[in-house]
């Protein structure tokens, strides 16, 4: 269990620091099973974090919360995997890179040690500034891991590569900039996104 530990922090340190070593080095193996388990279990982990925070805050929990966090979290984290991983397949078509569905899978499930951290974060949002603030650092940090696995997972053509994440951006920004974006808010935090309605 210790070594488990201990090479799941090495292997998040290797993707913070040196990503393009690690995503040059996944292939298609046959073996899916591994991805879908990481994201389930990160989104278990995610679920459960998000619930012991409400539980020191004070919430009421209830049976509905206890569910959605032991079972809801981590199939809609196995659910977002496939919806990500069909995007990925999108945006390596039209940057010219692998397509391979499997590497796409493989190389999204690596990153979702962000998943828990996102939860949290977002479970942490107090007021509008907060909100604000962790929204758009979780959203260019998604765009930056994203980039990395278009460019060195699925081999994409660095320039293709650049203007779809460009164009990521610029969607992104727009949202931000109109009220589209009281409801990219509202799923991520609805009492602090609530305070920017005030």
């Amino acid at each position: 269990m210790k070594k488990k530990i201990k090479n799941a922090f090495k292997h998040i340190r290797n993707i913070i620091v040196n990503p393009k070593r690690y995503f040059t080095k996944i292939v298609a193996d046959g073996n899916m099973e591994e991805a879908m388990l990481k994201a389930f279990l990160y989104g278990l982990l995610g679920g459960c974090l998000v619930l012991l925070i409400r539980m020191l805050g004070g919430a009421t929990i209830t049976l509905g919360s206890i569910f959605t966090a032991i079972i809801i979290v981590p199939v809609l984290a196995v659910a977002l995997l496939f919806v990500m991983g069909g995007l990925m397949m999108l945006v390596s078509e039209i940057t010219g890179g692998e397509r391979d569905w499997e590497i796409a899978i493989k190389g999204l499930a690596s990153i979702f040690f962000i998943y828990p951290v996102i939860l949290v974060l977002n479970a942490l949002a107090f007021n509008c500034t907060s909100i604000w603030v962790i929204s758009m650092m979780v959203d260019i940090y998604i765009l930056f891991l994203f980039y990395n696995i278009s460019l060195y997972c699925m081999r994409g053509k660095r320039g293709n590569v650049i203007i779809v994440i460009g164009i990521l951006a610029l969607f992104i920004a727009t949202v931000y900039a109109t009220d589209y974006r009281i409801g990219w808010f509202m799923l991520k935090n609805t009492s602090a996104t609530l305070a920017c309605l005030l």
